[in-house]
């Protein structure tokens, strides 16, 4: 059992590390006023910073939470450690030899047990450097040069390598006088068949540092093609290492991050390696998992992220520009709102990560791709826009239901109101009204449902359809203010009678009864000219005949039977009976006007086709010019609808002669 450390020796621990040394290893420190410095309190989460530190008396206090106490009390609450603990961790890093009242000096196995642990990974983490000089280490040395890193760089991260053995470093930490209770608890060993085996073998291995510097777990990059474990191999859960709790590179970065009051994250150990050799020092990477709301507790203490902070700071995240990239980056987007910072994404071409970029482009390549950041609500905005066919309305309106819901999550009401306009033109929806007041709705229910005790970002839309408007045709009518509209099972079966379909009805209706009246022009009319499916096929069937300048004034009854064989099946033809046999929509004593019956019929479906294809291109347009360096493409675009217009306008003034 430890003995009591020596009084004298605690205290000269206290007098020689200053507490503001201490909590800066933690969290960013400001000046309070009166001598005092302030943060964000590390012990529970606040907006304003409320913790704070007094050199002069050697005590903090946290008047948020009412946490407090001196250098001791606040390592051993940050760091989950008995008192003895805290001692000996800071008299290592003040250099203080311990004396214990029971048995003078002490022993290793005197100290307490994360204290142990750390211990076991400090020997392991500089046997593994050492390894890495070793002639069966060529692999990982080669591996190191293939990717841009020299000698300098693998000691500069304290990159080593483990041996291919079994139990090489079990041997060399039984040498140093840890037990192999130790070993296996701090993860560097584990079970085998005739005691502990290395955990690590024949692998390129990264120390994994906490916030102070302490190496509390490995990484380890499998090598060679005999290897049947996984690409990357990561210490498991132990007492002092938990991956959702730890950033690899933190120790390196914390100070930059700080002071440049910017983080960058990327996605591996090499990339973090790339970014602080070409000159970003603030990149930080997880170790095996997401990035989640710990990691966020972490760089909002270092970033002094509170939303009463003068300048704002920045969290860019790098991610490849793949599916699997931009997957992860929604996922930082639902983590965003923990910010107060401002959040990026920076994603290279060519969709390299940051090492690639920088062996094949160099370190200002690196550089830039930080500089050239986007805002990562409008990476995700338009990742999710983007899987949508914006060329239909269908398209349009499926795009607004996946978006709107995500920018309805961004709390800051300015920004939501900016983004549900730029949602508007990325879509390409001309009701810019709309869709902000849709966006307003959505936001509008998810704080209802927060108040209601329901998660915030649970799906109330899901599978709702935000019923965006055929462009041109104004907002939708507006849904039941007490909750999301419901998901619709099934359109209504279609009406070949209505009133919206009157004009296409009526022409294929002169087609196919006075063929001659409406040939050659009808001819040239193309399917997509009919909106309703099934007469796009009656029109494709009479293009099959031989159209309707196949038929001469004597034909009609064959002409007819020709479009009934040509029919794909019994439900068209019987469409294509109908419409034969139907009276044309006009009084009988005009019945001598037919002719410009026909000819007006063919106007207005004409007509119908152009707005529709205005529409879309005025929705092509407002897209493009949504879309920086686009400029040309929406010029074009309005050159096209420019002719179209002046087409329409001889359609409605001249008629039929315009065709």
């Amino acid at each position: 059992m430890a003995g009591r450390i020596n009084d004298e020796d605690v205290k000269a621990v206290r007098d020689a590390v200053p507490i503001d040394a201490v909590v800066s290893e933690y969290l960013q420190l400001r000046p309070a006023g009166g001598g005092n410095l302030k943060g964000l309190c590390p012990f529970h989460d606040e907006k304003s910073p409320s913790f704070q530190v007094s050199p002069s008396k050697g005590l903090y206090h946290c008047f948020g939470c009412q946490e407090g106490g001196d250098t001791l009390g606040f390592v051993m609450k940050i760091e989950h450690l008995s008192f003895a603990e805290a001692v000996e961790r800071l008299a290592a890093q003040a250099g203080i030899t311990l004396r214990y009242e029971q048995g003078g000096y002490s022993p290793g196995r005197q100290q307490g047990e994360r204290t142990r642990l750390v211990e076991v990974h400090k020997v392991a983490a500089q046997y593994y450097t050492e390894q890495l000089g070793s002639p069966e280490a060529e692999i990982g040395r080669r591996f190191l040069g293939e990717r841009g890193f020299d000698a300098a760089a693998a000691e500069h991260f304290g990159v080593g390598y483990a041996p291919a053995g079994w139990d090489h470093l079990v041997r060399f930490l039984r040498g140093r006088g840890f037990t192999d209770r130790e070993l296996l608890q701090s993860g560097v060993a584990q079970d085998g068949r005739r005691g502990p085996i290395d955990r690590f073998r024949g692998r390129l291995i990264w120390p994994i540092r906490d916030i102070t510097g302490e190496v509390v777990g490995f990484g380890a990059r499998r090598l060679r093609d005999d290897d049947n474990g996984p690409k990357y191999l990561n210490t498991p859960e132990t007492p002092i290492y938990r991956k959702s709790q730890v950033l690899y590179g933190i120790d390196l970065a914390k100070r930059d991050i700080a002071k440049t009051n910017r983080a960058v994250v990327v996605e591996g150990y090499t990339d973090v390696m790339a970014c602080h050799l070409a000159g970003v020092t603030t990149a930080i990477a997880t170790c095996g998992t997401a990035f989640g709301g710990d990691h966020v507790k972490i760089l909002r203490r270092l970033l002094m992220d509170s939303s009463s902070a003068h300048s704002a700071g920045e969290v860019v995240f790098t991610f490849d520009g793949d599916a699997a990239g931009q997957k992860a980056a929604l996922r930082a987007f639902e983590d965003d709102q923990k910010f107060a910072a401002h959040t990026f994404i920076a994603v290279s071409p060519g969709n390299m990560d940051p090492c690639e970029l920088r062996l094949a482009q160099g370190d200002e390549a690196v550089r830039d791709l930080v500089e050239n950041r986007s805002p990562l609500f409008d990476f995700a905005i338009r990742s999710i826009v983007s899987r949508h066919n914006l060329d239909t309305a269908e398209g349009r309106s499926a795009a607004l239901d996946f978006a709107g819901p995500l920018v309805a999550q961004i709390k800051d009401s300015a920004i939501q109101h900016e983004y549900a306009v730029r949602l508007a033109g990325l879509v390409g929806i001309p009701d810019e009204r709309f869709v902000v007041r849709r966006v307003g709705q959505l936001a509008q229910w998810r704080r209802q449902r927060a108040a209601a005790g329901a998660p915030a970002n649970a799906p109330a839309h899901a599978g709702a359809r935000a019923a965006a408007p055929p462009p041109g045709r104004g907002p939708a009518p507006a849904q039941d203010e007490a909750g999301p509209p419901r998901p619709r099972t099934g359109g209504p079966p279609l009406n070949l009678r209505s009133p919206a379909l009157l004009e296409e009805r009526e022409l294929l209706k002169v087609a196919l009864q006075f063929p001659q009246l409406v040939a050659p022009a009808f001819d040239a009319y193309g399917e997509d000219e009919f909106t309703a499916a099934p007469y796009a096929v009656v029109r494709r069937a009479i293009l099959d005949a031989g159209g309707v300048s196949g038929a001469g004034d004597e034909d009609g009854g064959d002409f007819l039977a020709r479009v009934r064989d040509a029919a794909p099946d019994d439900t068209v033809r019987v469409l294509v009976n109908e419409l034969a046999v139907e009276p044309l929509n006009m009084p009988r004593r005009r019945r001598a006007e037919a002719d410009v019956y026909a000819g007006k019929r063919l106007v207005q479906v004409r007509l119908a086709a152009v707005d529709r294809r205005l529409r879309d291109l005025e929705s092509a347009a407002r897209r493009a010019e949504a879309q920086a360096g686009n400029a040309e493409a929406a010029g074009e675009i309005r050159a096209e609808a420019w002719t179209l217009e002046q087409y329409r306008t001889a359609l409605r003034e001249r008629g039929v002669a315009a065709l």
